[in-house]
């Protein structure tokens, strides 16, 4: 059975927790359920009900053995009108959908993905809104190759879609997410590998080493060259993609991840900030799992 992304996601949020002790376990679920809401959802930085936020919450959930509510989650989700929502935010909802049904199979990943049916759903073009307004871009293909197989579909035009992605590389390489961008970002060279790796397979690549050689030496990725610090965000997505290669990071990256590891048991976006939410707890969780395939 081939890996859809969220299983790779899965694997190594699992990965990260079985590298945890108890302790840091309990810290964490503790700050998780710190962040849900009386209807099971979760709250975004506001203090607010988010489905965005909800679907971090929920995978959270799931990998920490936090109790969760089903009967709540189904009522969560029977509120959602999906038909007017954006891209992300119809993503999250399917995701959340798919980790419901994840809890019912008793906690088998592979169980749920191969006896997930198909579920219609509209065009990419019909969205009313998508990351930077451009349906080509690299991350929202890769949102839209996500949704895909979350809901049992597939892309019919593979071949189409690496073509488009061409026209977002970056002379010095990588990628971006516009095609009248000058250099490269982390989130979209992530994506256009994640692409390529789920079209292709993972093979070795110029643009996986360009990657590579985006790290600091302090361990962690920023999101653009011209960025002033390395972010948790870029970090995470950076080492799980190098991981999916199969590729070593230029540094160890633990020192930098633990120093985002706060007191309250989340993690936060950047050394200058001292709050946290389900988002990137998430993140951290899943530096720990990607880093921790090669140390």
């Amino acid at each position: 059975m081939k890996k859809t992304i969220s299983i790779r996601l899965f694997k190594t949020l699992l990965k990260a927790k079985a590298l945890l002790s108890e302790e840091a376990q309990k810290r964490m679920a503790d700050f998780v359920l710190s962040q849900r809401m009386e209807d099971g959802s979760f709250m975004n930085k506001n203090g607010q009900s988010d489905l965005y936020y909800t679907a971090f919450g929920w995978m959270l959930s799931y990998v920490l053995d936090i109790p969760s509510d089903r009967r709540r989650m189904d009522m969560y989700l029977s509120r959602q009108e999906t038909k007017e929502m954006d891209l992300i935010h119809y993503a999250a909802f399917m995701r959340c959908r798919m980790i419901r049904l994840l809890m019912d199979s008793g906690g088998r990943v592979k169980w749920l993905f191969r006896s997930f049916s198909a579920t219609e759903i509209k065009p990419l073009e019909d969205f009313t809104g998508v990351p930077h307004n451009d349906i080509h871009s690299p991350y929202t293909q890769f949102i839209w190759l996500s949704l895909l197989e979350d809901t049992g579909n597939r892309i019919k035009d593979k071949k189409e879609v690496l073509h488009l992605l061409e026209s977002y590389q970056a002379v010095a390489g990588g990628y971006m997410n516009s095609t009248d961008g000058i250099t490269a970002t982390t989130n979209a060279t992530v994506a256009a590998l994640a692409i390529k790796g789920q079209f292709e397979g993972y093979n070795d690549n110029t643009d996986i080493h360009f990657l590579y050689n985006l790290q600091a030496p302090s361990g962690g990725f920023a999101a653009t060259q011209a960025s002033p610090l390395p972010d948790l965000l870029s970090t995470a997505t950076a080492l799980f993609m190098l991981s999916c290669y199969g590729v070593k990071p230029k540094y160890v990256a633990k020192d930098f991840i633990e120093a985002h590891w706060l007191d309250s048991g989340g993690f936060s976006a950047t050394l200058m900030d001292e709050t946290s939410d389900v988002e990137y707890a998430f993140y951290g969780l899943l530096a720990l799992g990607t880093d921790g395939d090669f140390n």
